[in-house]
């Protein structure tokens, strides 16, 4: 089969497609035709050489896939034709794929492939998280990145929980786009983005934070927390070791956490598929949730769709087709 393998860790252009041996279904998995896959920033992490993948797992970048199962190995959950989403631990930027059974779900009614192939890793991540701080209604959340993948997600998720939602944008014609999502207040991180955060509270901090950032924000996020404030912590965009202050979390008795989806174990991962499947597919189905807006990319175009999220001017998914 064609697949993106990378050369040696670098920029976008270390992706290259080539010839590759089909993967082989374990017991209990299901082999899957791909028809497009999400690309995420993750990917753009395992492709500069700061996220490899769980021991065991395809080094072929790849988190989402939507695709024609071809066939199942020792499961009766999907069989030969049907039509899935898979959650994939690696694998997803090629022709075929293989992933636990119970990391597959059906698509949801009236979305096609590509639309499919850019939802179930943010779901996935965003619902997991807001479960593991105990979001309640009426508390207001710092959601950074609102205009990207995990943000246009993440902001209506919120606002139909019941949150009040502060984010962080990088340009007017985002904020303008977050608020069309439910957003707020909207903040330039460009700017004293945390200063800006207090005004907006009225200098009490907010209840939860959902960042992609990492190190980079870590001492800021930390002093906007209110008391009892939870943070977690999704993405290493910014860097992995930062300074925390223990003194201000005991202060203000507040918690600071980290999921990476990825390395959960399988039967975490079918857990909350499961999860996605009966919360969030409906919600998509109904409309009360918008599909993001997405820019595609041929799949031998890998290099150029990095490109194009590493720029900064992506809004909402990437996705990688096919054809």
């Amino acid at each position: 089969m064609r697949a993106i393998t990378v050369l040696e860790p670098g920029g976008p252009e270390v992706m290259v497609l080539g010839e590759v041996p089909d993967p082989q279904p374990a017991v209990g998995e299901v082999l899957i035709s791909v028809q497009a896959s999400g690309v995420n920033r993750a990917d753009i992490l395992q492709r500069r050489g700061y996220y490899p993948p769980p021991q065991g797992i395809s080094e072929i970048i790849g988190l989402e896939v939507a695709g024609v199962v071809e066939a199942a190995n020792g499961t009766t959950a999907f069989k030969p034709g049907d039509t899935v989403i898979a959650l994939l631990a690696g694998g997803g930027y090629a022709e075929k794929a293989v992933a636990p059974a119970g990391q597959c779900a059906p698509i949801p009614a009236g979305l096609d492939m590509i639309q499919a192939a850019a939802i179930m890793e943010t779901a996935a991540t965003v619902a997991s998280n807001f479960d593991h701080i105990n979001l309640v209604p009426g508390e207001t959340i710092l959601i950074h990145g609102g205009a990207g993948g995990v943000g246009t997600f993440a902001i209506p998720y919120a606002k139909y929980i019941g949150l009040t939602v502060v984010t962080t944008v990088g340009s007017e014609t985002k904020a303008e786009f977050v608020r069309g999502l439910g957003a707020d207040v909207t903040i330039d991180y460009h700017g004293d983005w945390a200063t800006e955060v207090l005004h907006a509270t009225d200098g009490r901090g907010v209840d939860a934070i959902l960042d992609i950032m990492g190190a980079k924000y870590l001492e800021a996020n930390v002093a906007l927390l209110a008391r009892g404030g939870r943070m977690t912590v999704i993405g290493l965009q910014g860097g992995t070791k930062g300074t925390l202050d223990l003194n201000r979390l005991l202060s203000k008795a507040a918690t600071v956490t980290a999921t990476s989806l990825r390395f959960r174990p399988v039967p975490e991962k079918v857990k909350i598929v499961s999860e996605v499947i009966a919360r969030i597919w409906p919600l998509f189905e109904a409309g009360t949730i918008p599909l993001p807006p997405m820019t595609t990319f041929p799949l031998a175009n890998a290099a150029a769709a990095h490109a194009h999220l590493d720029s900064g001017a992506n809004v909402g998914k990437v996705v990688l087709t096919a054809q």
